[in-house]
């Protein structure tokens, strides 16, 4: 089993990353690696359950299910259903909590997948930097676009 865990402080207030990142079909709008995304079925995008289909840059589409998600916690898993790269039993789990020495946002990604071997590396890299580190620094751009401070 691979575990790939990353996190990252993003100089902004819990709510308003909250905010984006809830939104389980926003990615779209601000991950670098998606082009387009929708919700199956017309369900809400924080509807448990929620299934989002995606397409990456490179035309590969993806789907991917909203496991639990807690408004309380600021917290929420989901796993992989289909995908043309081996992440075989991919779920992973984000969790914001507040800085409480300045108006900034911790954010933990972690995920955890089985690859056929030999894979390993090569899919560790991809997941930490082509989807965590990736999606870290669009947040913090996409923040810094809509009015909040990088």
């Amino acid at each position: 089993m691979i575990k790939v865990e990353r996190s990252t402080v993003v100089m902004a207030p819990l709510t308003r990353v909250w905010a984006v990142l809830r939104d389980f079909n926003g990615h779209g709008h601000w991950h670098p690696a998606v082009t387009t995304s929708r919700i199956e079925r017309a369900q809400a995008a924080d509807r448990v359950g929620c299934v989002r289909r995606f397409v990456l840059g490179d035309g590969a589409e993806l789907r991917e299910q909203l496991l639990a998600l807690s408004d309380r916690d600021h917290a929420f898993t989901y796993c992989l259903l289909d995908t043309p790269v081996p992440l075989i039993n991919y779920v992973a789990h984000v969790r914001l909590a507040p800085v409480t020495d300045s108006d900034a946002t911790f954010w933990h990604w972690a995920s955890s997948f089985i690859t056929p071997p030999g894979r390993e590396r090569e899919l560790r890299t991809l997941v930490g930097e082509d989807i965590y580190q990736a999606g870290f620094d669009a947040i913090k751009r996409h923040l810094a676009a809509t009015g909040v401070s990088p």
